[in-house]
């Protein structure tokens, strides 16, 4: 635990009260990765949080406080710290929550056993779901019921697919498989910024071309792109270039025709920066397919137009493709 946790935990170090380090942070640092952010759940109410942090000289934000959540800044690092919570009423899209002082119970209504960790003050870790032995096994399971956290929030269908291809190991866990299937329907129901924005993160995944792959198998990625996708285009991209941006990732599955890049745009909210790359794409691949053969002579032109980097980026989606050939003296021009 670095210096800005320890500050967080000492001022909220109130008689009666506790506060741990929760979720996705515990699950990072026993998996030895880096942590990215810092999650406290308190059983102190907001305006506490608020208060004790004044105390202790640190910077509070109200950045959530409707749902529980202040933002505490330590040494320029934002430090979220959310009163425990129990659900009341859910649609499947928001939840009604009340504060709560369990962290069972707060640890319950969690999607995944491996996002139900927390880890104390003293350094004790607290596993109440199973998410220890699931996270060494590569298991993402929901806990409880699947059904169940599925009807609760509908997100967490894409959620489940991208902390597999993330955290998961060989199959994905066949009741969490099952469910979200049989959950399909519901992905209609969820804004599609929110759909956009989680499939993107899926597709920065270690394992997102296996994930993906499984999505089509099912007839969940029709849902998503209004199509069947070029898994085998996204799997040579991904092999090839493994710090491959999102956008790049999502034109080589979804993208064959600027109609395509427009479809996507209204279907997914896309921004104009995202769909200005789509288009582009497309209007490279069309000029590629317009050439049987890419001699190393063409490249000057081709780069010209198209910019390397995206040339690049489509001729090895197309790579093994019967139109257009690219000769090995071309790829090295590249």
């Amino acid at each position: 635990r670095g210096a800005g946790v320890q500050a967080c935990l000492a001022a909220l170090d109130a008689p009666g009260e506790e506060t741990r380090l929760v979720g996705g942070c515990v699950r990072d640092a026993l998996l030895g990765t880096i942590v990215a952010d810092i999650d406290l759940a308190t059983t102190l109410r907001p305006e506490a949080v608020m208060a004790c942090a004044r105390a202790a000289g640190l910077k509070a934000a109200a950045t959530g406080i409707e749902h529980g959540t202040i933002t505490l800044i330590v040494g320029g690092e934002p430090h979220e710290v959310t009163t425990l919570r129990e659900d009341v009423e859910t649609d499947g899209r928001h939840a009604v929550v009340r504060f709560g002082r369990d962290f069972v119970r707060d640890a319950e209504r969690r999607d995944f056993t491996i996002n139900a960790l927390s880890l104390d003050a003293e350094g004790r870790l607290h596993d109440t779901t199973g998410g220890v032995a699931d996270l060494a096994a590569g298991r993402v399971r929901f806990i409880g019921d699947a059904a169940t956290r599925l009807r609760e929030d509908a997100l967490r269908l894409l959620r489940f697919f991208r902390f597999h291809a993330r955290y998961g190991s060989g199959a994905p866990d066949a009741e969490g498989l099952a469910a979200s299937v049989a959950a399909r329907d519901s992905l209609d129901r969820l804004s599609r910024e929110r759909v956009r924005a989680e499939f993107l993160k899926l597709l920065l995944a270690p394992r997102a071309v296996d994930a993906v792959a499984i999505l089509s198998e099912t007839g969940l990625l029709p849902r998503i792109l209004g199509g069947v996708g070029e898994l085998g285009r996204l799997a040579r991209c991904t092999a090839a270039e493994p710090r491959l941006d999102a956008t790049a990732r999502f034109a080589a599955l979804a993208v064959r025709t600027i109609e395509d890049a427009d479809r996507l745009q209204a279907s997914l909210r896309l921004s104009r920066a995202e769909h200005a790359r789509l288009t582009g794409y497309a209007a490279a691949l069309a000029a590629l397919h317009d050439r049987p053969v890419i001699e190393a002579d063409a490249v000057p032109a081709l780069v010209a137009i198209h910019d390397a980097s995206p040339l690049r980026e489509l001729l090895i989606a197309l790579d093994g493709e019967p139109r257009p050939r690219v000769t090995p003296a071309a790829r090295t021009k590249l």
